[in-house]
């Protein structure tokens, strides 16, 4: 079946919902019109944008290429991790710790996905890792940031009950198991409720697209299946690590709770 194309004057009639919803928000005096304009402006041009960068990469599909991009998209997705914190650690911490975590788990999950599952020749074929990267760093990114928000702000809120818990003995991870547990869970959640409710509450993303594209319902179905299962699996993986990390960061050599080194939202 022959896809059929959308031109640009036809998405302008979708944006026509958008600024509905903006008069709409504007007279309900909700406080969100500006930050709901600038960010439809901002998926137009990025996507326009990322669309001529991938077409040159897939042309491309030199290796170095590739890796820049993936760099890229990594350095960003860190970024943003950042950005959705509320109290988050002082200088480089708290963008290493959410990056490092995300290429760790992301980087390593899509790899094996590439090179085991599906196999494409060369196993870096752009029109393969760019999507499955994209879409592991990006659910990965809800997670890891989740994750260590609950943590730091839970450490903040039960500072008390931690230093007791230390001065009558217990370690550092002792004292922390509830919040660590209860911040993991925190970054696993969507994900785990995005798998439950795949085929019956929603048709997700990228099954949808390859429909629309002409692919074979079965085999939309095999990809998105592969998709949420790497996704979660990497999005878990990243959320232990970044709590982790984070919570270990939060005491010094001799076990004492530090929360100094936390940024006051």
């Amino acid at each position: 079946m022959e896809v059929i194309d959308l031109a640009w004057w036809k998405l302008g009639l979708a944006a026509l919902l958008i600024l509905a919803l903006a008069a709409t928000s504007h007279l309900s005096r909700l406080g969100i019109t500006r930050s709901l304009l600038t960010a439809a402006v901002r998926t137009v041009i990025q996507l326009a944008l990322i669309a001529l960068v991938l077409e040159a990469l897939f042309a491309s599909s030199a290796f170095y290429w590739i890796a820049l991009m993936a760099l890229i998209m990594l350095l960003v997705a860190g970024r943003e991790v950042v950005a959705r914190q509320g109290r988050k650690l002082k200088g480089w911490w708290a963008f290493g710790i959410g990056t490092g975590a995300m290429f760790v788990s992301s980087f390593t999950v899509t790899v094996l996905a590439l090179i085991v599952v599906i196999g494409p020749d060369p196993w870096y074929a752009p029109q393969y890792a760019i999507p499955l990267l994209g879409m592991m760093l990006g659910n990965n990114l809800t997670g890891v940031s989740l994750a260590l928000d609950r943590l730091n702000e839970s450490a903040w809120r039960q500072r008390l009950v931690i230093e007791n818990r230390l001065m009558l003995g217990q370690t550092w991870q002792q004292a922390l198991e509830d919040i660590r547990r209860d911040a993991m869970r925190s970054g696993m959640m969507p994900s785990i409720n995005a798998m439950a409710a795949a085929g019956i509450v929603s048709l997700p993303g990228m099954m949808t697209g390859q429909i629309l594209a002409g692919s074979s319902p079965a085999v939309a179905v095999k990809y998105q299946i592969l998709v949420m299962l790497i996704i979660t699996a990497g999005t878990g993986f990243g959320a232990v690590m970044a709590v982790s990390w984070g919570s270990r960061r939060l005491f010094d050599e001799r076990e004492r709770l530090r929360l100094d080194r936390l940024v006051k939202p």
